[in-house]
């Protein structure tokens, strides 16, 4: 392990920072000790050259296209697993054996239904409340209806909320989208696999018998594993630093909820099949471009360009090739929405604007047309991907829990403000050009408004 040396613009040495390497990837310098032994802090906004922690769950090489989950690349576990098993994978480190994969199975589906109060906390929302709405709101409530396993010190207790969780989310998010459209919530049933189950209670309704598609389910399979988990992205390090202050699981991935909702994280793919539908038609591709090459126009092509990757994001090469299947099998082959996207791909991979930015297509340009052709409404994309991404959320909780070296989260700043300067009583004070004044606009709407909107 050597040394990196900081030194100051005299070229006089401040500090020795250890280098630290994994087993993958970048050497990073260790600063833990940085601010103690010389005063100074990094900067860093968005922390895109900072480890927050070390981790064995997952891999990424931006530059090379390369995911892997602890050591499987992605390809390889959407073409030979099935989701519960790289469930099993993200949270245990190992694939399972079949006696492994056979228990973890039952547990998780023992666990599939809720608590039957549940469904009257749903009646508290509006009817065209935001799935990702309903969703934050009622698995924040979890620890309320289970509070036998919320103690996170309890290595049993983690792990009966991780299973409640994992069961419970595809339930969860069905009741969410029945409540939205005004059908009956439809219960778990425990002879189904994961992904048929949740096809089952999202599209099955009382009046008549519903039998899931193999292939829709195998498509969602699919569709669930290549969004199970991507390192350190935005909702995964809410959920760490939720975690760092001993917050109970059902509060932290409440939080990553929150942060998924987001229309540049989670929402993007709701916004692809927004913007296809914008475009209409291949005739109007080129003032698209145009419009996304202008800095000066707000239009952006949605699905192109990743903050990690800049090949082909690979998780986008599996939906590509999952979508086309569906398409055959479904005899939508010719779906021009499809159709669009596949120009709209061709067209900016030959144009030397997004191929010098390296702006290819990422997993949301393909997956919100996965879920499209599995008749998945839009407002549902985003939960979709929290019911997938819980696992990844819970894997990265559980290794923080478990980490030794994992303090509670408090990042430094750089202090930009006023310094010490006394306080001023309000007959003395003044507005002058140079003080803060609040923002105008349209009043705020009145209480009965809002009720009433």
């Amino acid at each position: 392990m050597a040394d990196y040396t900081l030194h100051d613009d005299a070229g006089k040495e401040i500090a020795r920072l250890p280098l630290l390497h994994g087993t993958l990837g970048s050497a990073a310098a260790d600063v833990r000790r940085l601010l103690d032994d010389s005063g100074i802090t990094t900067y860093d906004p968005g922390f895109s050259s900072t480890a927050s922690c070390s981790s064995a769950i997952t891999f990424i090489d931006g530059d090379q296209g390369v995911l892997l989950y602890r050591g499987y690349p992605i390809d390889d576990l959407v073409e030979k697993s099935d989701f519960v098993e790289v469930a099993y994978l993200l949270l245990f480190g190992e694939l399972p054996s079949d006696a492994e994969l056979r228990n973890f199975s039952r547990d998780v589906t023992l666990h599939t239904m809720v608590h039957e109060q549940l469904s009257t906390f749903y009646r508290g929302f509006r009817r065209d409340a935001h799935p990702m709405a309903v969703l934050l709101g009622v698995v924040g409530a979890l620890s309320a209806f289970y509070p036998d396993s919320i103690d996170v010190f309890d290595p049993l207790q983690r792990l009966i909320s991780i299973e409640r969780l994992i069961a419970k989310m595809p339930t969860i998010t069905a009741m969410a989208y029945k409540y939205t459209i005004g059908q009956p919530f439809v219960y778990p049933r425990n002879d189904l696999d994961y992904c048929s189950n949740f096809l089952h209670m999202m599209f099955s309704v009382p009046a008549e018998p519903y039998t899931v598609n193999p292939l829709l389910a195998k498509a969602m399979n699919a569709l669930l594993i290549v969004m199970a988990d991507h390192e350190q992205n935005a909702s995964t390090s809410t959920v760490r630093t939720v975690g760092s202050s001993r917050a109970n699981p059902f509060a932290c991935i409440a939080a990553g909820i929150s942060s998924l909702w987001g229309p540049i994280h989670g929402g993007a793919n709701e916004a692809v099949v927004a913007m296809l539908v914008g475009i209409g038609t291949k005739a109007n591709l080129a003032d698209a471009i145009r419009r996304a090459k202008d800095k000066d126009d707000p239009f952006r092509l949605m699905g192109f360009g990743h903050r990690v990757y800049k090949s082909y994001d690979p998780r986008a090469k599996v939906m590509r090739r999952i979508y086309e299947e569906l398409l055959a099998e479904l005899d939508l082959a010719d779906d021009p929405l499809f159709e669009l996207a596949k120009e709209l791909e061709r067209r900016a991979l030959e144009d030397d604007y997004f191929v010098s930015r390296k702006l290819y297509p990422n997993v949301d340009f393909y997956s919100g047309l996965v879920m499209k052709a599995l008749g998945i409404p839009l407002n549902m994309f985003t939960a979709i991907f929290a019911l997938s991404r819980t696992v990844g959320w819970l894997s990265h909780w559980k290794e923080m829990i478990e980490d030794q070296d994992q303090r509670i989260a408090r990042p430094r700043q750089i202090y930009v403000g006023a310094t010490q300067r006394p306080y001023v009583g309000i007959a003395q004070r003044r507005l002058d050009g140079a003080a803060p004044k609040m923002p105008t606009g349209r009043p705020m709407p009145s209480e009965p408004s809002i009720v009433g909107g």
